[in-house]
């Protein structure tokens, strides 16, 4: 017989009869003999728990979407400072362009939500963050300008094509889960990053990165190279003055020890 917590009759009259420390510790060891899988079963539960989130693909649809919401709230903080950074006119206008752009995309993404009774909020792009933090290192660079506006669209392009790849998975599996509208909307963001990505590309063919080409080499380079050779100058001038020194250090007396005692013992008999 088994009391409603599964303990035998015994380990309670055992627990009452001993200090509540010791009780604890022997109903925990009972409770650990009967149900000798626990852990198991508590972390196939969390693990469970996890997989069962994304058990549809509408719930996956869903998460997607915040994912991107995340991003491009994301962006519209890192354009100003892209655009303040960049030299270029044309560049400057092609990320402030795009600030308004990524705006209309937001507002695209909480109408879906809206549609879906869902709230955007709850998830944190960690893709998007790590691109802006590249972005945010070349912003704290120095450097010839034409160089520094090369390396703003490599750093523009790679978030482009991030969210082309985004958006044409939201844009099938809206398809897919019958959500024409919202299917409409993802297309038409879609269009624009491909757009945008293209006069990035155009802009850097043209003008930034034919710029940046023209750049003078930075002479740091040649003055490290010829402290390098200096340095190797210096150590070959020392090795010859060592050669030097061993060659007119005074030559020790040639002979056996027993040879140099006779010698020794010659020259006293003669004196």
């Amino acid at each position: 017989m088994r009391t409603s917590h599964g303990y035998e009759p015994r380990h309670t009259e055992i627990c009452q009869k001993s200090s509540p420390e010791i009780g604890k510790k022997i109903l925990a060891s009972a409770f650990e003999l009967q149900n000798p899988h626990r852990h198991n079963i508590h972390q196939n539960f969390h693990s469970e728990d996890f997989i069962m989130a994304l058990d549809s693909l509408h719930k996956l649809y869903v998460d997607e979407l915040k994912d991107l919401y995340s991003a491009e709230n994301q962006l519209t903080k890192a354009l100003p400072k892209m655009a303040k950074k960049a030299s270029a006119q044309e560049l400057k206008n092609a990320f402030t362009e795009h600030l308004g752009v990524t705006r209309n995309q937001i507002s695209r993404l909480e109408t879906i939500f809206e549609k879906l009774g869902v709230s955007p909020k709850g998830k944190k792009c960690k893709a998007m963050e790590g691109l802006v933090e590249e972005g945010s290192e070349i912003i704290g660079e120095d450097g010839d300008p034409s160089v520094i506006d090369a390396a703003l669209i490599g750093a523009a392009q790679r978030v482009e094509h991030y969210e082309m790849a985004g958006y044409g998975v939201v844009r099938t599996f809206a398809k897919l889960l019958g959500y024409e509208e919202a299917a409409t909307l993802l297309q038409e963001t879609l269009d624009e990053e491909g757009e945008a990505n293209k006069a990035l590309t155009d802009l850097a063919e043209t003008v930034i990165n034919v710029a940046a080409a023209e750049a003078p080499e930075d002479d740091d380079d040649e003055d490290d190279d010829e402290d390098d050779e200096a340095e190797v100058d210096e150590d070959e001038d020392e090795d010859e003055d060592e050669i030097d020194v061993e060659e007119n250090e005074p030559k020790q007396k040639v002979g056996t020890p027993a040879k140099r005692i006779a010698n020794a013992k010659k020259q006293s008999t003669k004196r």
